[in-house]
């Protein structure tokens, strides 16, 4: 059987490129990386300096237009690592300055970490996630 050795990227689907690329540099810090465009779509592929993840973000010129929704049947939402109950704190004021709508800091499961969720501009589930 064939081993897996890491997660290479992952790639979501927005109505605009410009406006979800710029969000996703303010609000969580990618950086560009690469521009492609193709027969039919725009790509922009980020990246995080700290983290190493590499998120690509693409316009389908036929596209529905439609805002995401969780309970449809594909991807339900994205978490992303933080290194602290502290930094997810941080996070929720940097969010309540710039108007970016959150949940509290709730308790993991097991109750030594913390997690936020929000939402992105096409209404794709976050969360920002410390184990504790």
């Amino acid at each position: 059987m064939t081993t897996l050795v890491g997660f290479s990227h992952l790639s979501l689907s927005v109505t605009d490129l410009d406006r979800s690329t710029e969000w996703y540099r303010e609000m969580l810090g990618f950086t560009v990386d690469s521009r492609v465009e193709g027969d039919g779509f725009r790509r922009n592929r980020l990246r995080h300096p700290d983290a190493g993840i590499t998120l690509t973000l693409t316009a389908h010129e036929a596209g529905s237009g439609d805002a995401f929704d969780e309970r449809r049947t594909g991807m339900d939402h994205v978490s992303f690592a933080v290194p602290s109950i502290e930094n997810l704190h941080d996070l929720k004021e940097q969010f309540q300055a710039r108007g970016v709508e959150h949940s509290e800091v709730k308790p993991t499961a097991s109750g030594a970490g913390g997690m936020i969720t929000f939402r992105d501009p096409d209404n794709i589930q976050l969360e920002l996630f410390a184990a504790g």
